[in-house]
């Protein structure tokens, strides 16, 4: 979680765990009561998230994200957040410079950016401040039109959805899971 302005804030950033000796149902519910939980105590303004692009080779871990995903979408629709999709190019691009910036470099953005003595571990939770970061940008920038703000998805992925319904290209991934944005009062 972030607090946007001329100087974003790090609140809180992790990975949200489920033990592994759980059932694969009991471990969807202790991951709903977790962000409850994140979501309660930090209040977000919104959740940003990167967007997924599932691999056909390898369809079980696709599913079991697409539990996860579910989840996350039902707890943020739960509190009245809207959920921000960001594609992997674009949040590099906007923190970097570069849309095909390596791991590292986000790491070592990140911690620039907030001033950390070392960069974020896990990686994933770079990944999540870095899409945070692209989704405060944005707001800041007004790259978000009104519909688009008021649906709670950007122009281009409300484009790849079209007038046809929900589409995989736009889905969300649960690595960025609940990196809310919290703005200056």
């Amino acid at each position: 979680m972030i607090e946007t302005g001329l100087h974003p804030k790090l609140i809180e950033a992790g990975v949200l765990k489920t033990p592994v000796s759980m059932s694969f149902e009991k471990r969807l519910l202790h991951l709903y009561e977790s962000i409850c939980e994140v979501i309660r105590t930090g209040q977000p303004e919104s959740v940003a998230v990167e967007a997924l692009f599932s691999h056909y080779g390898h369809p079980g871990p696709a599913l079991q994200m697409a539990h996860a995903r579910g989840v996350l979408f039902l707890a943020a629709a739960q509190s009245g957040l809207s959920v921000f999709a960001y594609e992997p190019a674009r949040v590099k691009k906007s923190l970097t410079g570069r849309g095909a910036a390596t791991k590292a470099q986000v790491q070592q953005m990140i911690q620039s950016v907030f001033d950390l003595e070392a960069p974020p571990s896990p990686p994933d939770v770079a990944d999540a401040l870095a899409v945070a970061l692209c989704h405060a940008n944005a707001f800041q920038k007004g790259s978000l039109s009104r519909r688009s703000r008021k649906q709670g998805l950007p122009n281009h992925i409300l484009e790849s959805i079209g007038r046809e319904g929900f589409s995989p290209e736009a889905n969300p991934s649960i690595e960025t899971l609940l990196k809310g944005i919290k703005r200056r009062r």
